[in-house]
């Protein structure tokens, strides 16, 4: 029912965005001026009624260039596995050094892999960059079966076999749970492709620990309550249509609710900078929210598995995670390092609940664990930002270089 009224609502409002955009286009025929401030105004009012949409495709990367060393490299987007729910999306440098290889975990939390553009430029200095690159759910015909929490710990494995021995894994919010599970998997298997190093930044591994208002909201309902209210059943035309979803528009507008004052104030920041002619500041309002407005689908399952596995009954931190019916045994990691990341103003995941994987990886030896606290930072700005470039990346760096 909530996707059909959405349907609904997005077409019947598109003819007047449509109309805007129109309106924009043809402002010499219509005689409005940008050097006057009322046609400024009129143009900056067209302009934010365009705007005043979701978007339902992965945006560009653009990444075209990766310095490296004292030179611009070029970059390549190229995908080197293809499977029915996301690629293995590798930035090809045109460089003959070989450079570490970094497989980059992107989160399947409403928003496509895309957030990370900024965690993936950097890294490309100084690395060989891989990513996963979900596909929205909606786009995911019916016959493709099911997608769930240990599909996705999979999926992992399967990509790290593509890369091949000697990879390195770096883990961004709620996937560190799925990535510390593969890598103990591998590990518990002697698998060669298991990752020499993996980082979890910012990642819900034990939510038992100061819990934020993301993790209270988690449990003052039972999952049945979020079967029911939040699961909507993908409408035609979609090529996904029939199939059961946790819609990305209902989790943008949990997203936004922590903090509507917030975003308030950036349209009307943004308003203003398009009426007085600032267009960088313009700019990088309208990228962020491009981005931010630009939403995917999650399969029912994959949600409530990982709303009930990991907010709610925390599998993992208490001894209760299964793989295809095989208890997950952390301790079984001893060769991979682990490096935690946290950011002391983090209000999504708190101090304490990534770097908890250490009291899980209880016999790996000291000099393989690594953890760093980022003074002054909230969650987006551990893996993206100055502080992320400046002070996070490279203890990130040292601790892949270590294990070379």
């Amino acid at each position: 029912m909530w996707y059909h009224l959405y349907e609904a609502q997005a077409q019947a409002t598109a003819p007047y965005q449509a109309a805007a955009l129109a309106a924009i286009r043809m402002k010499g025929a219509l005689n409005v001026s940008a050097t006057s401030q009322l046609g400024r105004q009129m143009l900056a009012t067209l302009e934010m009624a365009t705007r005043a949409r979701l978007t339902h495709t992965r945006p560009p990367f653009g990444i075209r260039q990766a310095r490296v060393e004292n030179r611009d490299a070029e970059v390549t987007e190229e995908v080197a596995l293809h499977l029915p729910f996301g690629d293995l999306l590798h930035f090809r440098k045109d460089i003959q050094a070989p450079q570490p290889k970094v497989l980059v975990v992107a989160p399947l939390s409403g928003h496509f892999a895309t957030l990370l553009r900024g965690t993936v430029q950097t890294l490309l200095q100084d690395h060989d960059v891989y990513i996963t690159d979900w596909i929205n759910a909606r786009d995911v015909p019916a016959d493709a079966g099911r997608f769930g929490f240990e599909d996705y710990v999979d999926y992992l494995v399967a990509f790290l076999e593509h890369l091949g021995p000697g990879a390195h894994v770096v883990a961004v919010c709620q996937p560190c749970v799925q990535a510390l599970a593969a890598t103990a998997i591998m590990a518990k298997h002697n698998h060669p492709c298991e990752p020499k190093s993996l980082t979890l930044m910012a990642g819900p591994i034990d939510c038992r620990v100061n819990p934020t208002a993301v993790n209270e909201l988690a449990t003052e309902h039972p999952i049945e309550w979020f079967k029911t209210n939040l699961i909507s059943t993908v409408p035609f035309p979609h090529p996904g249509r029939g199939r059961r979803v946790y819609p990305g528009f209902v989790q943008l507008a949990a997203f936004m609710s922590m903090n509507p004052e917030r975003h308030i104030e950036q349209h009307k920041a943004l308003y203003r900078h398009l009426v007085d002619g600032d267009a960088a500041e313009a700019e990088s309002i309208k990228t962020f929210y491009d981005e931010y407005f630009a939403v995917l689908d999650l399969t029912e399952e994959f949600y409530l598995e990982t709303v009930a596995w990991v907010f709610q009954e925390m599998h993992l931190p208490t001894g209760r995670l299964t793989h295809r019916g095989r208890p997950v045994d952390c301790s079984a990691i001893r060769r991979t390092a682990i490096l935690t990341v946290e950011g002391e103003r983090d209000d999504i995941c708190s101090v304490g609940q990534t770097s908890a994987a250490h009291d899980l990886i209880s016999k790996l030896r000291p000099h393989l664990r690594h953890h760093h606290l980022q003074a002054g930072v909230g969650h987006y700005g551990v893996f993206n930002g100055r502080k992320w470039e400046t002070q996070i990346y490279p203890v990130v760096k040292s601790v892949i270089l270590s294990m070379e």
